[in-house]
């Protein structure tokens, strides 16, 4: 085995705060994937947009409650965020290897503002899921860009542990959009549901705003060919002038990727399949254990049993505790 380098450097206040506002983007899509439930066991909410499942949650007739929300269309609003996401994640691939981390970062977060507001003000179904698809699109950058972002703004011997934290902000962001339906529900009128759906729109914009700012890390500065910029960036973010070690190696990793011809099939060679395997296998077995279907429809699957609007809503919240205290654990 090589031997292992030691770079020099530590975590400096700069790179503490620029990857704080990066992390909002785990924040966002944690809090848009809890919102959706929450909202959708309201009764203002469904009366105004699935009126059908309303009528049939106040009918005193023998059907499973389960059954009464068995919609289509209320699936796809949940839902819908995550096929644009899935579209969106093709083309920031390449914006953020040809423009930079920071600059996925901005569009992802113009997405996510502009999703939150017409999420908030809006008047029919057709607004509602262009609203989520708009979500979707910010989801789709900023899960692209900010875990990248994260890893190569920090120190290399705690690489994890800022990675984990974009875990850490996601389950706290899904605690967030519960503790909010759990309130807002309490709102006389009729409209805490539009609260729920904008106040994403905040930390996006606190995202937005900051990204213009947010230095770009030194591995995109040497893949788009700006040495001395990325020397200077990279003695700033490690607090010290003597980085050689680090700065050769990022311009070695980065030549090397320029003789690849095909990247994609490169990950098919014996030699990389361990990596292969677990890097399917992980998120695959995490999908099929169902724990989405518990961040996405948990206060509507307490509705299911016969909880109440505010029961389940509250029951929603202690799920998410423990959620988030499970990331916690996990960093």
């Amino acid at each position: 085995m090589g031997e292992v380098v030691q770079y020099n450097g530590k975590i400096t206040r700069f790179v503490v705060l620029s990857s704080i506002v990066a992390a909002l983007g785990g924040l966002i899509f944690g809090y848009g994937t809890g919102v959706t439930g929450g909202v959708a066991s309201m009764e203002p909410f469904l009366k105004k947009f699935f009126p059908e499942i309303d009528r049939e949650m106040n009918e005193e007739i023998m059907t499973s409650n389960y059954c009464k929300f068995n919609s289509q269309l209320l699936t796809f609003f949940t839902s819908s965020f995550l096929i644009s996401g899935l579209v969106a994640t093709f083309f920031a691939s390449p914006i953020t290897r040809a423009l930079g981390r920071k600059a996925s970062i901005l569009i992802g977060g113009t997405a996510f503002v502009a999703g939150s507001a017409l999420g908030g003000a809006a008047s029919n179904v057709y607004m509602l899921i262009f609203s989520r698809l708009l979500l979707g699109i910010g989801f789709g950058f900023t899960n692209q860009s900010v875990p990248l972002y994260l890893s190569e703004m920090a120190p290399p011997q705690h690489r994890g542990a800022f990675n984990s934290g974009f875990q850490v902000c996601l389950g706290s962001g899904i605690l967030i959009a519960y503790l909010v339906n759990y309130g807002i529900e309490m709102i006389e009128g009729g409209w805490g549901w539009r609260v729920s759906l904008a106040l994403s729109a905040v930390p996006a914009s606190i995202m937005t705003i900051s990204a213009p700012f947010l230095p770009e890390t030194p591995n995109s500065l040497v893949q788009q060919g700006n040495y001395e910029k990325a020397k200077k960036m990279l003695q700033k973010i490690r607090g010290t002038d003597d980085v050689e070690a680090e700065f050769n190696d990022l311009i070695a990793a980065s030549d090397a990727s320029k003789t690849v011809d095909h990247h994609f099939n490169k990950i098919f060679q014996r030699k990389y399949r361990p990596q292969l395997v677990m890097s399917i296998a992980i998120p695959f077995f995490q999908q099929v254990t169902g724990i989405n279907v518990v961040a996405f429809y948990a206060p509507l699957l307490f509705r299911t049993i016969g909880s109440g609007v505010s029961a389940s809503l509250l029951s929603s919240v202690v799920t998410g505790i423990a959620g988030c205290a499970r990331q916690s654990c996990r960093c």
